[in-house]
């Protein structure tokens, strides 16, 4: 009999990261399922179009996710049955989805400790 299991799945770079879906534990998500939709965003450009479609009349340097950073996430949530907005307060800490959307730092201070810019912005002023 042919063993037909692959031990792990190769999804491309992020960054300098390789990005493989393994199946022996370590960091582990349920909605593994983002990386194909990531995949295929990456071959297809459609949520840069969307973006893209989108003005962005924030003050530019009070602006800490760029539209596309949201539209992706809102897009993503959506597809991995996160219906509710609520949901997106977590799922701004997960590395899945920092991954996803296209940030640098998955796993660091910036995705772990991250709260909202304009908290830090009055932190600094004081």
């Amino acid at each position: 009999m042919t063993e037909c299991t692959p031990s792990q799945l190769g999804f491309g770079f992020h960054g300098r990261r390789r990005v493989t879906a393994r199946f022996d534990g370590g960091r582990l998500t349920t909605d593994g399922g983002g990386s194909l939709l990531r995949e295929t965003d990456d071959r297809t450009g459609l949520l840069d179009r969307v973006a893209s479609c989108l003005s962005d009349c924030r003050n530019p340097s009070a602006v800490e996710h760029t539209v596309r950073d949201l539209v992706s996430q809102r897009v993503y949530g959506l597809a991995l049955g996160y219906d509710d907005l609520n949901d997106h307060a977590e799922l701004r800490l997960d590395a899945l989805m920092a991954l996803l959307v296209g940030k640098s730092d998955i796993t660091g201070p910036l995705v772990v400790g991250r709260g909202s810019r304009g908290a830090l912005w009055r932190a600094l002023r004081r």
